[in-house]
C-alpha cells in the first residue's frame, strides 16, 4: 500500500500545482496581451450599462445589427442551442433570421447575406460581426437615418478590428461600439 499511497499524495500535490496555479497563471499572463487584459468592458450608454466584449441586441433599424444570439443575449447563460445543421427546428431559425433580414434589406440575394447575421455564434454573445456584414447594412442606416453612405462606410472603415498581434482571427467590427458611433454622428 505504501508503494501506492506515496505516489498519488505527490501526483496530486503535483496536479495541483499546475492545474490550480500555474495553468490559473498562464490564462491571466495570456489575458493581459489582449486588448481589454481580460476584464469586462463596461459602458454607460444612455443611463443603461452595456458590456463592450459582449454581444448586445441592436434591432432598430437605425442601427448596425448584432449577430443573432441563441441565449437571447443572456450572459448567464451563455452558450450554443447545440443544434445540428440538419436540425428542423435549427433550419426554421435561420430561414427566419434570412427573411427578417430580406425584409429590412429589399433585393439582397440569399447568397450575399452574409452567415454570421442568421446564425449564431458558439457563445451566444459574440459582440462583434464580420466586416462584411457591417457594409451590407450601410444603405438600410444611411436611409433611416438619411445619411450619405460614404459617411457610414467611412465609420465602419474606422472601426474595424485588425487580428489579435496581426494572426488571431478575423477582422471584425465591434457592433456596440460602431453603433455609439454612429448615434454620436447623429445625434440620435
Amino acid at each position: 500500500m505504501k508503494n501506492y499511497l506515496l505516489p498519488a499524495i505527490r501526483l496530486t500535490l503535483v496536479c495541483l500545482l499546475l492545474f490550480s496555479v500555474l495553468y490559473t497563471t498562464l490564462v491571466w499572463c495570456v489575458a493581459q496581451i489582449t486588448p481589454d487584459k481580460g476584464e469586462a468592458a463596461i459602458w454607460m450608454v444612455h443611463g443603461r450599462k452595456m458590456y463592450r466584449n459582449i454581444g448586445q441586441k441592436f434591432s432598430d433599424d437605425k442601427y448596425f445589427w448584432s449577430r443573432p444570439s441563441a441565449v437571447n443575449y443572456n450572459a448567464a447563460a451563455a452558450g450554443a442551442s447545440n443544434k445540428g445543421p440538419n436540425n428542423s427546428e435549427y433550419l426554421q431559425t435561420v430561414q427566419q433570421n434570412i427573411d427578417s433580414f430580406q425584409l429590412h434589406h429589399p433585393g439582397t440575394p440569399v447568397s450575399a447575406i452574409p452567415s454570421d447575421l442568421v446564425t449564431a455564434s458558439g457563445s451566444g454573445l459574440d459582440p462583434n460581426i464580420s466586416v462584411q456584414s457591417a457594409y451590407i447594412q450601410i444603405t438600410r442606416i444611411a436611409q433611416v437615418r438619411q445619411i450619405n453612405p460614404s459617411i457610414i462606410e467611412t465609420l465602419v472603415h474606422m472601426h474595424i478590428q485588425k487580428p489579435l498581434l496581426g494572426i488571431f482571427g478575423p477582422e471584425s467590427v465591434n457592433v456596440l461600439e460602431l453603433n455609439i458611433a454612429l448615434d454620436s454622428l447623429t445625434n440620435h
